[in-house]
Protein backbone atom coordinates (compact mmCIF):
# COMPACT_ATOMS: atom_id res chain seq x y z
CA UNK A 1 0.00 0.00 0.00
CA UNK A 2 2.95 2.47 1.08
CA UNK A 3 4.61 1.32 -2.26
CA UNK A 4 1.48 1.94 -4.35
CA UNK A 5 0.67 5.28 -2.60
CA UNK A 6 4.70 6.55 -3.84
CA UNK A 7 3.80 5.83 -6.68
CA UNK A 8 0.99 7.25 -7.46
CA UNK A 9 2.51 10.90 -5.71
CA UNK A 10 5.51 10.45 -8.18
CA UNK A 11 3.09 10.56 -10.95
CA UNK A 12 1.03 13.28 -9.53
CA UNK A 13 3.81 15.45 -9.08
CA UNK A 14 5.94 14.83 -11.79
CA UNK A 15 2.53 15.28 -14.41
CA UNK A 16 2.09 18.73 -12.05
CA UNK A 17 5.71 19.88 -12.55
CA UNK A 18 5.26 19.92 -16.66
CA UNK A 19 1.46 20.13 -16.82
CA UNK A 20 1.29 24.01 -17.77
CA UNK A 21 -1.11 25.61 -20.19
CA UNK A 22 0.68 25.19 -23.35
CA UNK A 23 -0.74 28.73 -25.14
CA UNK A 24 -0.26 30.29 -21.73
CA UNK A 25 3.15 28.89 -21.87
CA UNK A 26 3.77 30.26 -25.42
CA UNK A 27 2.33 33.97 -24.89
CA UNK A 28 4.80 33.89 -21.55
CA UNK A 29 7.78 32.87 -23.03
CA UNK A 30 7.30 35.24 -26.40
CA UNK A 31 6.95 38.16 -24.02
CA UNK A 32 10.33 37.68 -21.88
CA UNK A 33 12.21 36.92 -24.71
CA UNK A 34 11.01 40.29 -26.26
CA UNK A 35 12.20 42.29 -22.86
CA UNK A 36 15.11 40.10 -22.55
CA UNK A 37 16.40 40.90 -26.01
CA UNK A 38 16.93 44.56 -25.21
CA UNK A 39 19.97 45.93 -23.84
CA UNK A 40 18.14 48.88 -21.80
CA UNK A 41 14.48 50.32 -21.71
CA UNK A 42 12.58 52.81 -20.03
CA UNK A 43 8.73 52.44 -18.72
CA UNK A 44 6.27 55.74 -17.31
CA UNK A 45 4.10 53.28 -15.40
CA UNK A 46 0.68 54.13 -13.24
CA UNK A 47 -0.37 52.03 -10.26
CA UNK A 48 -2.81 51.88 -7.76
CA UNK A 49 -5.34 49.69 -5.64
CA UNK A 50 -8.97 48.73 -8.00
CA UNK A 51 -12.11 48.70 -6.53
CA UNK A 52 -15.37 46.85 -6.98
CA UNK A 53 -16.27 49.73 -9.21
CA UNK A 54 -13.24 49.12 -11.13
CA UNK A 55 -11.54 52.65 -10.63
CA UNK A 56 -8.21 52.77 -9.00
CA UNK A 57 -7.78 54.48 -5.81
CA UNK A 58 -4.35 55.31 -3.90
CA UNK A 59 -3.04 56.48 -7.78
CA UNK A 60 0.95 56.74 -7.84
CA UNK A 61 3.07 57.23 -11.14
CA UNK A 62 6.14 56.22 -11.23
CA UNK A 63 9.30 56.35 -14.15
CA UNK A 64 11.60 52.60 -14.50
CA UNK A 65 14.98 52.56 -16.22
CA UNK A 66 16.31 49.03 -16.93
CA UNK A 67 19.80 47.45 -18.10
CA UNK A 68 20.54 43.98 -17.47
CA UNK A 69 20.34 43.30 -13.69
CA UNK A 70 20.36 47.21 -13.17
CA UNK A 71 17.78 49.45 -12.79
CA UNK A 72 17.14 52.91 -11.52
CA UNK A 73 13.54 53.44 -10.55
CA UNK A 74 11.80 56.64 -9.34
CA UNK A 75 8.08 56.25 -7.66
CA UNK A 76 5.94 57.98 -5.06
CA UNK A 77 8.53 60.24 -3.22
CA UNK A 78 11.51 57.85 -3.55
CA UNK A 79 14.36 56.69 -5.74
CA UNK A 80 16.05 53.24 -5.92
CA UNK A 81 19.56 53.06 -7.56
CA UNK A 82 20.33 49.31 -8.21
CA UNK A 83 23.73 48.86 -9.35
CA UNK A 84 23.90 44.87 -9.67
CA UNK A 85 26.11 45.14 -6.55
CA UNK A 86 24.21 47.78 -3.72
CA UNK A 87 20.74 48.94 -3.69
CA UNK A 88 20.34 52.81 -3.02
CA UNK A 89 17.10 53.78 -1.52
CA UNK A 90 16.57 57.66 -1.04
CA UNK A 91 13.34 59.33 0.26
CA UNK A 92 12.74 62.74 -0.50
CA UNK A 93 10.75 63.51 2.40
CA UNK A 94 13.83 62.52 5.01
CA UNK A 95 16.76 63.60 2.46
CA UNK A 96 17.89 60.40 3.78
CA UNK A 97 19.37 57.23 1.82
CA UNK A 98 19.81 53.30 2.95
CA UNK A 99 22.56 51.36 1.26
CA UNK A 100 22.26 47.74 1.43
CA UNK A 101 23.92 44.94 -0.66
CA UNK A 102 21.94 43.76 -3.70
CA UNK A 103 21.52 39.69 -3.71
CA UNK A 104 19.82 38.52 -6.96
CA UNK A 105 18.62 35.32 -5.30
CA UNK A 106 16.83 37.20 -2.63
CA UNK A 107 15.51 39.96 -5.16
CA UNK A 108 11.96 40.76 -4.75
CA UNK A 109 9.99 38.50 -7.91
CA UNK A 110 8.68 42.28 -8.54
CA UNK A 111 11.77 43.99 -9.10
CA UNK A 112 12.07 45.53 -12.34
CA UNK A 113 14.88 43.07 -13.45
CA UNK A 114 11.92 39.88 -12.41
CA UNK A 115 9.22 40.99 -13.59
CA UNK A 116 9.17 39.79 -16.94
CA UNK A 117 10.53 36.06 -15.82
CA UNK A 118 9.03 34.94 -12.76
CA UNK A 119 6.60 32.81 -14.06
CA UNK A 120 8.94 30.02 -14.78
CA UNK A 121 9.94 29.13 -11.45
CA UNK A 122 6.97 28.92 -8.69
CA UNK A 123 3.85 29.44 -10.43
CA UNK A 124 1.56 27.71 -12.30
CA UNK A 125 -0.39 29.21 -15.35
CA UNK A 126 -3.44 28.91 -17.68
CA UNK A 127 -4.95 31.60 -20.70
CA UNK A 128 -7.58 33.50 -19.52
CA UNK A 129 -9.10 34.99 -22.27
CA UNK A 130 -8.41 37.74 -24.78
CA UNK A 131 -10.03 40.85 -25.06
CA UNK A 132 -9.95 43.85 -27.07
CA UNK A 133 -8.78 47.90 -25.65
CA UNK A 134 -9.65 49.86 -29.16
CA UNK A 135 -7.55 48.83 -31.74
CA UNK A 136 -5.10 46.24 -29.67
CA UNK A 137 -5.94 43.08 -28.76
CA UNK A 138 -4.94 41.53 -25.42
CA UNK A 139 -3.95 38.29 -24.33
CA UNK A 140 -4.50 37.46 -20.94
CA UNK A 141 -2.35 35.21 -18.48
CA UNK A 142 -3.18 33.77 -14.78
CA UNK A 143 -0.45 32.59 -12.90
CA UNK A 144 -0.63 31.12 -9.11
CA UNK A 145 1.33 30.84 -6.73
CA UNK A 146 2.53 27.11 -6.15
CA UNK A 147 3.34 27.41 -2.67
CA UNK A 148 0.96 28.05 -0.07
CA UNK A 149 3.15 30.79 1.98
CA UNK A 150 2.91 33.27 -0.56
CA UNK A 151 0.68 36.06 0.00
CA UNK A 152 0.11 36.77 -3.52
CA UNK A 153 -2.99 35.05 -4.10
CA UNK A 154 -3.01 35.10 -8.54
CA UNK A 155 -1.86 37.79 -10.75
CA UNK A 156 -3.00 38.66 -14.25
CA UNK A 157 -0.69 39.68 -16.74
CA UNK A 158 -2.42 41.64 -20.22
CA UNK A 159 0.38 41.17 -23.16
CA UNK A 160 -0.01 42.76 -26.40
CA UNK A 161 -0.96 40.16 -29.27
CA UNK A 162 1.29 41.80 -31.79
CA UNK A 163 4.25 42.91 -30.11
CA UNK A 164 4.35 41.15 -26.96
CA UNK A 165 4.85 44.04 -24.48
CA UNK A 166 2.71 44.02 -21.35
CA UNK A 167 0.34 46.69 -20.81
CA UNK A 168 -0.91 45.74 -17.39
CA UNK A 169 -0.28 43.19 -14.38
CA UNK A 170 -2.83 42.57 -11.92
CA UNK A 171 -1.39 41.30 -8.38
CA UNK A 172 -4.07 39.74 -6.11
CA UNK A 173 -3.19 39.41 -2.54
CA UNK A 174 -5.00 36.95 0.00
CA UNK A 175 -7.25 39.41 1.24
CA UNK A 176 -8.63 39.77 -1.97
CA UNK A 177 -7.10 43.33 -2.10
CA UNK A 178 -5.94 44.04 -6.02
CA UNK A 179 -3.11 46.11 -7.16
CA UNK A 180 -2.93 46.92 -10.51
CA UNK A 181 0.32 47.95 -12.82
CA UNK A 182 0.23 49.95 -16.13
CA UNK A 183 2.40 50.78 -18.53
CA UNK A 184 1.71 53.76 -19.91
CA UNK A 185 4.60 54.73 -22.14
CA UNK A 186 6.89 52.45 -22.67
CA UNK A 187 10.59 52.73 -24.81
CA UNK A 188 13.06 50.49 -25.90
CA UNK A 189 16.99 50.31 -26.02
CA UNK A 190 17.39 54.03 -24.07
CA UNK A 191 20.82 55.70 -23.55
CA UNK A 192 21.80 54.56 -19.65
CA UNK A 193 25.18 54.41 -18.79
CA UNK A 194 26.26 52.04 -15.75
CA UNK A 195 26.87 55.57 -13.76
CA UNK A 196 22.95 55.89 -13.73
CA UNK A 197 22.13 53.21 -11.25
CA UNK A 198 24.85 54.20 -8.54
CA UNK A 199 23.29 56.88 -6.38
CA UNK A 200 25.43 60.35 -6.56
CA UNK A 201 25.94 62.12 -3.19
CA UNK A 202 26.89 65.57 -4.72
CA UNK A 203 23.69 65.40 -6.31
CA UNK A 204 21.87 65.42 -3.15
CA UNK A 205 23.15 68.46 -1.03
CA UNK A 206 22.54 67.24 2.77
CA UNK A 207 21.33 63.71 2.55
CA UNK A 208 22.04 61.92 5.18
CA UNK A 209 23.80 58.42 4.36
CA UNK A 210 22.75 55.33 6.03
CA UNK A 211 24.86 52.41 5.27
CA UNK A 212 23.58 49.07 5.95
CA UNK A 213 25.88 46.73 4.18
Amino acid sequence: MKKGFLIITALFFGWSAVAQDKKAEAILDAMSAKYKALKTFNANFTYGVEGANMKLSNVFTGNVTVKGNKFKLKTAGQEIFNNGKDIYTYVKETNEVNISDFNPNDDSDFSPTKIYSIYKKGYKYIFKEEKKEGAASYEVVELSPTSGKSNVAKIQISVNKNDKSIKTWKVWDKSGKKTVFRIDKFVPNVPATDALFTFDKAKYPGVEVVDLR
